[in-house]
């Protein structure tokens, strides 16, 4: 018998040693060594297949509320939505609570309509990745320089995975950086300020908020996974001489995970972000100790984030220059936490298919690099309204960058994502997975199913 080397993937997987048959896989590492081609069957062992349904909450100029959840049709087509996700195959979901419904005052709730969208989910066999907070807050919290944001948002948390208890995947604060930089940076959502000071306050109470979150989830839910969402960016700087301010700003688009991880920043951070509002002592808070629960960095990738400063300040488009890939790699030599893609789309509707595949790609090859990715998120669900100006204006303008448009019909990055599927639904989690599974639940954990 010649050498396996020598074989074709045919040929290997019809080798028997002993009167067995050995699968020796391929390089995505297929559940049970197979190929991992087929339709996502709702193994725990397989590649985490995901969309999810916009639910971004912000306060404009006004105080309007733009609730995407409300504007994009869910409260009315949920039970249709979520069929549309059964529909598809893919076990996990995006799913956000209304935060600034729920919560109507200090340790006060009204879970009405958040049981009958759980129920919902819970009856089709969906996982929810449970986004507790997307860009904004209750009336009664008022904005992101409130101090007392992380302990409230704490208390919430933890009702959430009490009275959700069949809930594991959770995602405490989405986008922390893009949260604080639309609310005290750039002017745009909730406080609307514009300042090195507001931007840094806005940053650390949300991840403080973050942190918080995640302890009251696992007192709760001891085997939670935390996707941390967060958004890729990167400014490339046309000057040959590098300006210290674009720089800067590269390097304070990590900052939420540097204090989510407690990873010390590099000097010119610290320099800043100490002259800027972040206490010492709230420093040594941060860098005390991770968080619990099993962390996984998602990252959000549109390529709308990466951009090109010219000499003059004017800003161009840059996308793919570095990538999902190259950015996310970086993220993970500096954390060191299984990875996910957790948000892409582009607004043209007819080229979303390949942009897709485009990014497919990107997951493939920071695998065969050894790099522990765990899913992909087509986002989202439907089409979106006035994300091209940041929700900051209410032009009630239909985004197409859903896998289905807001009457609910298939776009055609739907059936690439089909496709995607068929070809690639059974891939492990991590390549040769298998090996870490248990036979059973601890029973020290006693969750509630």
């Amino acid at each position: 018998m010649p050498p396996l080397s020598f074989l074709t993937t045919a040929e290997r997987l019809k080798v028997k040693v002993g009167g067995q048959k050995i699968y020796a896989g391929d390089e995505f590492g297929g559940a049970r060594g197979a190929t991992g081609q087929g339709r996502p069957n709702g193994s725990p062992r397989n590649f985490m297949f995901a969309t999810g349904i916009e639910c971004s909450y912000p306060k404009i100029a006004g105080g309007v509320r733009r609730d995407q959840l409300r504007e994009c049709g869910h409260y009315e087509h949920w039970e249709q939505d979520f069929d549309l996700v059964q529909g598809l195959g893919i076990q996990y979901l995006r799913y956000g609570l209304a935060f600034h419904e729920i919560c109507t005052g200090p340790g006060e709730y009204d879970w009405a309509r958040a049981d009958e969208l759980m129920g919902g989910l819970r009856a089709r066999g969906i996982t929810p990745i449970l986004d507790l907070m997307h860009f904004g807050l209750p009336d009664w919290l008022g904005d992101y320089q409130n101090p007392e944001l992380p302990v409230h948002f704490a208390a919430y948390a933890g009702e959430v995975a009490r009275r959700y208890s069949w809930v594991r995947f959770f995602t405490p604060v989405n986008e922390i950086y893009v949260t604080a930089r639309f609310s005290g940076l750039d002017g745009l959502w909730n406080e609307r300020l514009r300042s090195q000071r507001a931007f840094i306050t806005a940053l650390k109470h949300a991840a403080a908020a973050s942190i918080l979150a995640c302890h009251a989830i696992v007192r709760e839910r001891p085997d939670a996974v935390i996707v941390q969402s967060e958004s890729a960016e990167f400014l490339h700087d046309a000057q040959a001489e590098p300006r210290e301010d674009i720089t800067l700003h590269n390097k304070l688009s990590c900052l939420s995970m540097d204090l989510l991880y407690a990873h010390p920043p590099d000097a010119d951070v610290y320099r800043h972000i100490r002259a800027h509002g972040l206490r010492a002592d709230e420093y040594d808070w941060f860098m005390a100790g991770k968080q619990p629960g099993h962390q996984v960095i998602g990252s959000d990738y549109y390529g709308r984030n990466e951009r090109i400063v010219l000499p003059d300040r004017t800003e161009v488009g840059a996308e793919d220059i570095l990538g999902w890939r190259t950015l996310m790699r970086r993220l993970f030599e500096r954390y060191r936490h299984p990875v996910m893609h957790t948000e892409t789309n582009t607004f043209d509707a007819e080229r979303n298919p390949a942009w897709m595949w485009k990014q497919w790609m990107h997951v493939l090859q920071l695998r065969r690099e050894g790099v522990p990715v765990l899913g992909f998120t087509w986002y989202s669900l439907t089409d979106q309204i006035d994300w091209d100006t940041a929700l900051a204006e209410h032009n009630g303008r239909v985004n197409p960058v859903g896998l289905y448009d807001l009457a609910r019909r298939p776009r055609p990055v739907e059936g690439a994502y089909r496709s995607l599927l068929e070809q690639f639904g059974q891939i492990a989690l991590a390549p040769l997975g298998e090996i870490f599974e248990l036979s059973g639940e601890p029973a020290s954990l006693k969750v509630q199913r």
